[in-house]
């Protein structure tokens, strides 16, 4: 399609990208990640919320490719944690921790807890090269479970139980997941108004100057 637009999905993470992929099939768009790409210096997440994470990925994308980024920064907020582990939901047992050490570790911290109330929540940022940004926002309530069930998703997924549907994160579908997850629920805002975007974006993107030759 011309002038389809591209847009960068600022992360590496497969399974990240596979879900907003997905929830943006429909769209004109022409989708890529960091791994489509040379390399690039790596954004320190070092914000206090998720917003400042999720507009610091995308503006510094954007900036260093040139291109409208978007970038998601999401996590587990459990109440008998005090919100933890929030922005450190991806490195909660180390810098380098899996999923399944993640997930270990959380069942660990609410070993003996009666109230195992959390959830998800998502700030999705879609930033252009000048640094200007739009922001979106998703929650979903859950229950953490004592022992992981399913083997779809990835994160957290195994051991948040939605009691809508009786089922784990990682025992859903991921067409039916994404209806109702945090990040469905904030890219669904974005797709709702996904032709003010497209302007928005064509407004704030700086056009080309082009030359003419004189004699």
């Amino acid at each position: 399609m011309e002038n389809q637009l591209t847009l960068v999905i600022a992360t590496r993470n497969p399974g990240k990208t596979r879900e907003i992929r997905d929830l943006l099939k429909d769209f004109p768009l022409t989708i890529k990640n960091l791994d489509d790409f040379g390399p690039i210096p790596e954004v320190v997440e070092d914000g206090d919320t998720f917003d400042d994470n999720a507009y610091k990925k995308s503006s510094f994308t954007a900036r260093i490719l040139g291109l409208p980024a978007l970038s998601d920064d999401s996590g587990l907020c459990v109440d008998a944690l005090d919100g933890a582990p929030g922005v450190y939901s991806a490195r909660y047992a180390g810098e380098n921790a899996t999923d399944q050490e993640n997930c270990e570790k959380l069942l660990k911290e609410l070993a003996g807890k009666q109230n195992r109330n959390a959830s998800f929540k998502c700030v999705i940022s879609i930033a252009v090269p000048t640094g200007a940004a739009l922001t979106y926002e998703g929650s979903c309530d859950g229950v953490i479970l004592e022992s992981p069930r399913g083997s779809n998703g990835f994160g957290y997924d195994p051991v948040f139980f939605f009691p809508d549907f009786n089922q784990t994160f990682a025992q859903i579908p991921q067409e039916k997941k994404g209806r109702v997850s945090h990040r469905g629920k904030a890219l669904k805002e974005f797709r709702d108004e996904f032709d003010k975007v497209l302007k928005w974006i064509s407004q704030q993107m700086p056009v080309e100057e082009r030359s003419s030759c004189k004699e």
